[in-house]
């Protein structure tokens, strides 16, 4: 069962019990700690550890290649490859080649980006906008194409964001709303929180979000201090 990521706390919390009685129609030997698990593991991506406050925090962002080839702007390039995931020929590859940096981009910015390849594409083949957006959000060559330097959205990784996209793109239109999105990164929070409590009613304290995340966080401490230590 693919559960529903929610944006609002409100309606995570109105609609709990109603998808925790389909998770038990389709999972009939599952518990309600199998669906707290999983719900843990569909909200952690957006959630942090904040060793200052020791608290969980949102942290809706994702890691993007921005690809562009050197000097591109001098020398009046404007274009890239069709598709970041295509091989270049022998001979573009030694005429010009593209490099990229890694940049962190907020979910809001990414869904922006999907949004905006998912408008050309409808403009590019005179495709009435009826409403058919989250159908096109997961085409690869839609996805996956290029018009110029500028982000390279990996499609493999492009799958952990579906469950967002789903919940946060139009259904139809050019923009992104900003609003629903402040209201989730406050949201997630309270979400987190949510399933932690019912998480320890149960005593599964070992898949509790807080616990999981500043886990993660410390073991992130630890190895930089190692790194660092080795660099010296």
């Amino acid at each position: 069962m693919e559960l529903p990521l929610y944006l609002s706390f409100n309606e995570f919390e109105k609609y709990y019990y109603d998808n925790l009685e389909k998770w038990f129609e389709e999972y009939h030997n599952a518990s309600e700690t199998d669906y707290l698990k999983a719900l843990s593991e569909l909200y952690s991506p957006y959630l942090y550890y904040n060793f200052t406050n020791d608290r969980l925090q949102a942290d809706a962002s994702i890691q993007i290649k921005d690809c562009f080839f050197p000097y591109y702007d001098k020398i009046g390039i404007s274009f890239c490859t069709t598709t970041c995931e295509k091989k270049k020929s022998a001979k573009s590859t030694k005429a010009i080649s593209h490099q990229f940096e890694w940049k962190t981009v907020t979910m809001m910015e990414y869904a922006q980006h999907i949004l905006d390849k998912i408008n050309r594409h409808l403009v590019k083949n005179n495709i009435k906008d009826t409403g058919n957006i989250l159908e096109l959000m997961n085409q690869r060559e839609i996805i996956t194409s290029r018009e110029g330097a500028g982000y390279c959205v990996d499609y493999h990784k492009h799958q952990s964001t579906l469950p967002f996209l789903k919940a946060y793109l139009p259904v139809h239109g050019q923009t992104v709303n900003i609003a629903v999105y402040r209201d989730f990164l406050f949201s997630v929070v309270q979400i987190a929180e949510f399933i932690d409590h019912k998480l320890k009613e149960v005593r599964a304290f070992e898949s509790m979000l807080y616990f999981k995340l500043k886990s993660e966080a410390k073991f992130k401490v630890q190895m930089s201090h190692q790194f660092l230590t080795m660099c010296n």
